[in-house]
């Protein structure tokens, strides 16, 4: 080794006389804080990144619980729908609301023949007939067989007597109308 009393020479030489002579660590201090502060940036918004993933993440969970009990519950009330709207169950409700099947019913032709003999509907059992539907007189007999659609069994019957302009007569023929009527 050299001692302090030695002198250099050549390259070193050159290189002592550019250099400072002094401590250097003063010139390191601000590269150090950079790179510490950097760092430590970096490494802050790394773990802020990280905590709003995380966050979404279990925001995405909740949506998807959510998602899956509202489908349930979508399809829960469906399936009621679906019991509800069944015949078997459409029929059982307007039983229990005093409805009773339609009798037969009658068609009326474009040329005012009646196709079908109306009839009132049977009453449900236990019911009081009301002063409004007082039993009809039988109806004129068809001139042809009905070609109508068949009945459903809760349509309302048609009465023809009722809602006609001119009565049928049993020959199947309008009747004259007379003016004033």
């Amino acid at each position: 080794m050299k001692g302090p009393g030695t002198q250099l020479k050549g390259r070193a030489a050159r290189l002592a006389q550019v250099l400072p002579a002094g401590n250097s660590s003063a010139a390191r201090t601000p590269f150090v804080l950079l790179v510490v502060l950097l760092l430590g940036g970096g490494l802050i918004a790394l773990l802020l990144l990280n905590s709003a993933l995380s966050e979404g993440s279990f925001r995405l969970t909740d949506l998807k619980k959510r998602t899956t009990d509202l489908t349930d519950e979508q399809q829960a009330l469906q399936r009621d729908v679906d019991d509800l709207s069944a015949p078997y169950a459409l029929e059982r409700r307007a039983r229990e609301l005093g409805m009773v099947p339609g009798g037969s019913p009658a068609f009326l032709d474009p040329d005012g023949t009646v196709r079908g003999a109306p009839g009132a509907a049977p009453t449900a059992p236990g019911a009081q007939p009301s002063a409004q539907s007082a039993p009809q007189p039988p109806a004129a007999p068809s001139v042809e067989p009905s070609a109508g659609p068949s009945a459903e069994p809760f349509a309302r019957p048609s009465v023809l007597a009722e809602t006609s302009p001119s009565p049928v007569p049993a020959s199947g023929t309008p009747a004259p109308t007379t003016p004033g009527r």
